[in-house]
């Protein structure tokens, strides 16, 4: 070890021993809080007097309550925060920091040197910081400048200054064992160390390798929107993981985890991002998919189709006789057409076609359809349209009140009063007797009267229709959304430019499908949208950030759905337009479509153009796969170019798969995919391979990714990498068609560091080029 690493390696040991002072600090405080937290809880009520007799009583009751509870906060929340740090801390015994600026600020001779880790740490004496947070101010100068003059942004304004040099560090449990002086923006030296390792179940931060463009992306704070359009592989989801964990920290006293809410693509990749944000000692951030969303709110009224449902029967349903026909209406009802085509309707309300529901009670009704729709469009016309069914709601509640009285009175009452049980009689006795003043022991003393218990039958039966007129269920939403299809001619009215030449035929399949109470997945967010729209929106103003992965998989309708879910909050939208795989991608959200959501002021796009996943002869291959693949740029790293093995029939594919992942597993790779295009095909796949061992089958309601050999369908392998992927059958009969183009890409792309294709009899066309060209081994 030279002169320089030997000094190097004496701070290292400094820093080790300052943190395991703190941890051992840290342990004792931790212990002390949860002591005193189980302290208080357990002799919480001993220390509060109850006493209500009089009104200082009850005050003082009060206020000592109100100081118990404050005091249990004040450890609860000390605990919590001393126990974050403690974690981080254990984090940082085995990483301490990665980088080093030597950076002279204006007016100023002094180099002052800042090291670079996850978290902060200061001296003993809380004078100096040893380690700067990875996210601090000064911190960007390290991810975005060469040795020259510099720049960063602080509370108070821009700091000039000169950067000296640039380290980066690679340590371990306390051993420095590299360390390379870099002009580079990350040496790839470090860069490659890291994208050479295998893959885990889990996700893991980059703040070591962060790039510039990534950077860029992390520390983006002055649009309302964000976009980062990436190619495969470019690490959008990594840095939007560390952009979370950099508002965190910014924004620390006015954001928690609580408020920033990402939608992801599948439940599986929930799993496998869960690891960045406590890595970086922060709590994760809520995690959801838009269809756990849509069925939060839908599935009380019909059965929902699913995005991997609806995408596996455009994968295999080609010849069924209605295919033409259901990739048209998934397509239409994607469409920013379909989308203004609801908005006039909507509008179209105001005047007329609204329908409701009879509120009937013991089958017979107290106000008909007929008689709400006559009082909507004749006695409240003058009011807004959320203020009109308001109105309504108030008279039927007047409606139900004034039926009540009549009812009451009825035979059934006296029948529901006989048929009380003792239980019931005596709860009703009880509620009765408090109602009239009597407490205590003289609940006794009250004799129930007839008509109290009469009145009181009547309300209860008629409370569960209260509450639906409260949630105006009385208006006919299956109905409304029913009506845009009845005819198929009437959409006319509402819709800019021609429907479908299928039109007819959609009509009747919506129609179909609503009768059974069912919604295909692309009328859930339309049907979501209309009763919004006619009901009011129920927004989430607590939600200060969104966060939405695989973006190209979303239709306009999604997008001006959350802008409108969720009016305080900022949005990071993150996609790859190359691989937009569902049935509506010919109507997918473009960069227009987004720009729209705040406007071009409020909307920063930013693009990544270089891939670090794969290895260079894998991104050679990818990226002849479509169209302006040319502009991806391949990270500098070598291994083998794709295979490509055709074979005459499915037993010998079995075989030769069998074969090939034996070999994989004794050159150490941890994780392998065999990818089919379909859940059908990765069944069929599975139950083919299934003698060999501690093989799975990830299916769309997978909720861990899993380590090993598995068996993935095309669609749910997005986002997520393998060491090497097996692309089942790259025949033309199974990659024939050019719309499955962004599904073979997409496929093939989750490889890092090895990818094999089968196929069974003729190559699909889109290997054409790249056989020709020598960009895959036959």
């Amino acid at each position: 070890m030279n002169l320089k690493c030997q000094q190097e390696q004496k701070r290292v040991d400094s820093v080790m021993q300052t943190i395991t002072q703190e941890i051992s600090k840290l342990e004792e405080e931790t212990s002390r809080r949860r002591n005193e937290v189980v302290q208080i809880r357990k002799h919480f009520w001993d220390e509060i007097k109850v006493n209500t007799d009089t009104f200082d009583d009850y005050l003082e009751t009060i206020i000592g309550l109100r100081q118990e509870a404050q005091a249990l906060s004040v450890n609860q929340s000390a605990h919590r925060h001393a126990s974050k740090r403690l974690s981080t801390l254990r984090r940082m015994q085995e990483i301490p920091y990665f980088g080093r600026i030597d950076f002279i600020e204006e007016g100023t001779s002094t180099e002052e040197q800042i090291y670079i880790g996850i978290s902060s740490l200061s001296d003993p004496h809380g004078e100096d910081f040893l380690i700067y947070d990875w996210r601090a101010p000064i911190s960007s100068v390290y991810y975005d400048f060469q040795p020259g003059p510099a720049k960063y942004l602080t509370p108070g304004g821009t700091i000039q200054g000169i950067l000296e040099k640039k380290w980066q560090y690679l340590i371990r449990s306390g051993v420095l064992q590299s360390m390379f002086d870099t002009s580079l923006t990350i040496g790839d030296e470090i860069l490659q160390q890291v994208l050479g390792k295998g893959t885990d179940k889990k996700m893991h931060n980059i703040v070591a390798t962060i790039q510039q463009d990534q950077n860029q992306i992390i520390r983006h704070d002055h649009r309302r929107l964000l976009i980062v359009h990436g190619a495969a592989g470019s690490g959008k989801t990594s840095a939007a993981m560390q952009r979370i964990a950099y508002l965190l920290y910014k924004y620390r006293d006015r954001i928690n985890a609580d408020q920033i809410i990402l939608f992801s693509p599948n439940s599986m990749f929930n799993s496998y991002v869960s690891n960045v944000l406590p890595e970086l000692g922060e709590e994760n951030m809520q995690q959801v998919t838009f269809q756990e969303y849509l069925d939060h709110r839908l599935s009380n009224e019909f059965q929902i189709e699913n995005p991997f449902e609806q995408l596996e029967y455009v994968l295999t349903g080609v010849h069924t006789p209605s295919y033409k026909t259901r990739v048209a209406s998934i397509r239409f009802k994607a469409s920013s057409r379909f989308f203004e085509a609801i908005q006039s309707y909507r509008q179209s309300l105001e005047v007329s076609g609204m329908l409701f529901k009879d509120i009937s009670f013991r089958g017979k009704p107290i106000v008909t359809s007929q008689q709400i729709a006559d009082r909507f469009y004749r006695n409240e016309k003058s009011l807004r349209f959320h203020n009109r069914l308001e109105k309504i709601k108030e008279w039927l509640i007047k409606k139900i009140n004034d039926a009540i009285k009549e009812e009451r009175s009825k035979p059934w009452v006296q029948e529901e009063i006989e048929l009380l049980s003792n239980e019931d009689y005596h709860k009703a006795h009880s509620y009765l007797a408090e109602k009239r003043g009597f407490k205590g022991e003289d609940k006794a003393d009250y004799e129930i009267e007839p008509e109290a218990l009469a009145r009181l039958i009547a309300h209860q039966k008629m409370k569960p229709l209260r509450k639906q007129v409260q949630k105006f269920h009385f208006v006919d939403m299956k109905g409304m959304y029913r009506q845009l299809f009845a005819n198929p001619k009437i959409i006319k009215d509402w819709i800019g430019g021609e429907t479908p030449e299928e039109w007819g035929d959609i009509c009747q399949m919506t129609l179909k499908i609503l009768d059974e109470d069912k919604l295909f997945y692309e009328d859930s967010t339309p049907f979501l949208l209309l009763k919004e729209m006619i009901l009011g929106f129920q927004t989430n103003s607590s939600i200060k950030h969104v966060v939405v992965d695989e973006a190209q998989d979303y239709s306009p309708f999604q997008f001006e759905f959350l802008r409108r879910l969720f009016p305080a909050a900022r949005m990071t939208v993150l996609g790859d337009f190359n691989q937009a795989i569902f049935a509506h991608a010919s109507e997918m959200v473009d960069f227009n479509t987004l720009m729209n959501l705040y406007g071009p002021d409020e909307t920063e796009v930013i693009n990544m153009a270089r891939s670090y996943r794969s290895t260079k002869p894998i991104i050679e291959f990818t990226r002849k796969l479509i169209s302006n693949g040319d502009r991806i740029i391949p990270f500098e790293r070598e291994g083998e170019r794709p295979k490509l093995t055709q074979l005459v029939d499915h037993i010998e594919l079995h075989s030769c798969i069998a074969s090939k992942i034996a070999d994989l597993r004794g050159i150490g790779f941890n994780s392998i995919a065999i990818i089919c295009k379909s859940a059908e095909e990765s069944i069929s796949a599975y139950e083919a391979l299934s003698s060999l061992d501690e093989i799975k089958l990830l299916k769309s309601n997978s909720i861990e990714y899993e380590q090993g050999v598995v068996v993935v369908p095309s669609y749910l392998s997005k986002g997520i990498e393998f060491d090497a992927v097996i692309i089942y059958d790259a025949s033309e009969d199974v990659y024939g068609d050019e719309s499955l183009r962004r599904v073979f890409y997409t496929a093939c792309t989750r490889a890092m560091h090895f990818l094999q294709l089968y196929c069974v009899g003729e190559p699909s066309p889109f290997l054409r080029d790249v056989l020709r060209e020598g960009h895959i081994q036959a």
